[in-house]
């Protein structure tokens, strides 16, 4: 049988795939993140499947229940809080499954980025305003940074910065980023996006933490930095454009 790694999304329960719930309808086995995963989508899991709440298991153990899930002929499904692609250490478990010869596939889901932008109705990519999205994270007590990948470095090249992890070190956040975007530099912060309790603050850099602090925000944030958040008056994007060349172009931007 299969393993299947699926993004459950950002926090709602109808933002999970059609393919991602279509798998937990026929799942034996679905090991989950209790902390993150709503109720309601884990009543897509047929009636009898294990659920297996990962939230105090070890990497270990948790790689132990999806290889004993495939080996008694199990469809099992391991849900990811937002997208397999990020921060999900998909990585560590599917080492170990190449190891023991286990199958595996992977399931996208909506990413906890897009969902707060979603949240701000900003796009992220404005003509001539930004067109890069650094998406990183601030080290604590966690897993280190590679060397180059400082927020200072980011921050040097003025992209629009997506956040995570950052939420309670707003003062470092402000105080490292400030020398490159200015104080007045727009900022947004989502927390438990799409969840209840979804909070929003708008603001410019240099009052970050006074907005964080005020919002009562701890957890399940993220935060952007840069000028798209704010941006105006800014130039068509070619996409659409009456002079393009619609018949020998292909729809790019």
């Amino acid at each position: 049988m299969t393993v299947h790694f699926v993004g459950a999304g950002p926090g709602a329960a109808d933002l999970i795939t059609v393919r991602g719930r279509d798998l937990l309808a026929r799942c034996g086995v679905c090991l989950y993140p209790g902390s993150m995963t709503p109720p309601d989508l884990l009543a897509h899991c047929p009636p009898g499947a294990e659920l297996v709440d990962t939230a105090n298991l070890s990497l270990e153990e948790i790689v132990g229940k999806l290889v004993e899930a495939h080996e008694n002929g199990h469809e099992v499904v391991r849900l990811c809080s937002g997208d397999p692609s990020l921060y999900s250490a998909v990585a560590e478990q599917v080492r170990r499954l190449d190891a023991k010869n286990v199958p595996y596939d992977v399931v996208p889901g909506v990413p906890a980025f897009a969902a707060s932008a979603a949240a701000l109705k900003r796009e992220l990519t404005v003509p001539e305003v930004g067109q890069s999205l650094v998406i990183t994270r601030v080290q604590a007590r966690s897993t280190k940074m590679p060397p180059t990948e400082t927020l200072a470095a980011f921050a040097a090249t003025r992209a629009t910065l997506a956040l995570h992890l950052a939420i309670n070190h707003v003062e470092r956040v402000t105080g490292e980023l400030t020398p490159h975007y200015g104080a007045d530099c727009p900022v947004a912060v989502v927390a438990l996006a799409t969840q209840p309790g979804e909070t929003i603050v708008r603001g410019v850099l240099g009052e970050l933490p006074e907005l964080v602090r005020e919002a009562g925000m701890t957890r399940a944030a993220t935060i952007f930095v840069g000028r798209v958040l704010a941006a105006a008056g800014f130039p068509d994007s070619f996409l659409y454009s009456s002079a393009r060349d619609r018949a020998n172009q292909p729809e790019s931007l």
